[in-house]
């Protein structure tokens, strides 16, 4: 069986979690027996550290490009020698570090195309495309990243045949941003395009049920398989920390709660019931994030706490080992209601537990790993309340940081995800 996964890239300069499980979903199925899997990146080139066996260096349908299509009218022909200018490596590193590839404002009529599957895909290039997955024989599956790029399943299937599956994981974030009425438009163009897809992929019912109740689609070929992890040197890594420490591993931005973490981690300071506590924060940011991050220094310097805070540079290799070895509790107090979390098994890989707040998968996936405390409300006190717990209790944090691991290394494993998607392609060939 030939699959092709068609990966929408981040560019990698920040922690991108839709991004790591379509790296995760590449290296898991590899190893199945029968099966031959590659993948292609779309708009931005993958976070060179994951750029692994399997995955492709050519980028099709580059952001530049697109984005100048979208914004420029006499050069919606553009022809093909310019789109390899425009979107040559260097040119999308630098367009990955710039503002506005992550947020909605003035991409919301390029969000609509791309679900559409017209306009922002060109001919010319969709051909290309194809002519390129067929280039060592025709896929038998090809599987979307994710719901943004549903039209592309249309126009793939009227040029070959073969059957699509389509990930689905926190479209919300995006959509939902968009003002009306784009937002609303948004999701009817997906139900409308849903029945080019054969099969439905998601790592969280908490996703699916949303998912269906935004589109209306029936959800009859909607497969639930949880993320799987390799925690690799991870898992042998062991805490070297001097002082009681919290972690936070995710993007910095708003609304991952990275302000949220720094106003208890004061809280917890001003109480004093832990001396030499301090904060380790890692994940990377956009330049759309930079004035919310200096906004967050301000503050912890207002506070006297500046030498209380390490910032590691890097989010991979051994910049993340350094990071979770010296942390004792983790904890990404999201906003938005996060489908699934992969920092979790991240964090329960290396043995160390976390807080999260009760909001979208989080109760899901902490009930199967066991590796954690699920808060409610959803308040700052509550967050620095149960991180105090979890710090002054050596015995509960050492025994949900256990579970955590062990439960991520047999119930969580890659090659227990590997069965499952398994499931869902062999569904399809019959």
């Amino acid at each position: 069986m030939k699959i092709v996964y068609l990966i929408t890239g981040s560019g990698g300069s920040f922690y991108c979690g839709n991004c790591y499980r379509d790296m995760i979903y590449l290296r898991a199925i590899r190893k199945v027996p029968g099966i031959n899997a590659s993948a292609i990146p779309l708009y931005l080139p993958p976070d060179d550290t994951n750029t692994e066996t399997g995955m492709d260096k050519n980028v099709f349908f580059g952001a530049i490009s697109m984005y100048l299509r979208e914004k420029v009218p006499f050069l919606k022909n553009m022809p093909v020698f310019f789109d390899k200018i425009v979107d040559s490596g260097p040119m999308l590193k630098m367009a990955a570090r710039r503002a506005g590839t992550t947020r909605t404002e003035g991409l919301e009529e390029m969000t609509l195309n791309m679900i559409r599957g017209e306009n922002a895909f060109p001919e010319k290039e969709l051909q290309r495309l194809v002519d390129y997955l067929c280039r060592d024989g025709k896929p038998d599956i090809i599987h979307l990243s994710n719901a943004l790029i549903i039209g592309l399943a249309r126009r793939i299937k009227k040029k070959m045949d073969v059957k699509v599956v389509c990930s689905l994981l926190n479209e919300d974030d995006w959509i939902d941003e968009m003002a009306e009425p784009y937002q609303s438009r948004a999701w009817k163009l997906i139900s409308k395009e849903a029945p080019n897809v054969d099969n439905f992929l998601t790592p969280s019912t908490y996703f699916k049920e949303l998912f269906i109740a935004k589109t209306g689609i029936p959800g009859n070929n909607f497969h639930v398989v949880p993320l799987g992890f390799d925690p690799g040197d991870l898992a042998k890594i062991e805490n070297n920390s001097i002082w009681p420490s919290i972690g936070y591993f995710c993007r910095l931005s708003y609304q991952n709660g990275f302000d949220k973490l720094v106003d208890a981690f004061i809280e917890l300071k001003k109480g004093n019931d832990l001396p030499g506590l301090t904060l380790h924060v890692s994940g990377g940011f956009t330049s759309d994030d930079k004035p919310f991050i200096a906004d967050q220094i301000r503050k912890v310097k207002a506070n006297g706490l500046k030498s209380h805070i390490r910032i590691y540079p890097e989010f991979h290799g051994d910049s993340k080992e350094k990071f979770f070895s010296s942390i004792d509790v983790m904890s990404v107090p999201v906003r938005k209601h996060d489908g699934y979390g992969l920092y979790i098994l991240e964090s329960n890989s290396a043995g160390v537990p976390v807080v999260q707040p009760a909001t979208g998968g989080f109760p899901e996936i902490v009930s199967k790993t066991l590796g954690g405390i699920i808060y409610s409300p959803d308040y700052v006190s509550e967050l620095s309340a149960n991180l105090l717990k979890l710090l002054k209790d050596n015995d509960l944090r050492y025994r949900l940081g256990k579970q955590g691991k062990e439960k991520v290394l047999t119930e969580l494993s890659l090659e227990k995800m590997a069965e499952g998607l398994s499931k869902v392609y062999n569904s399809l060939m019959g």
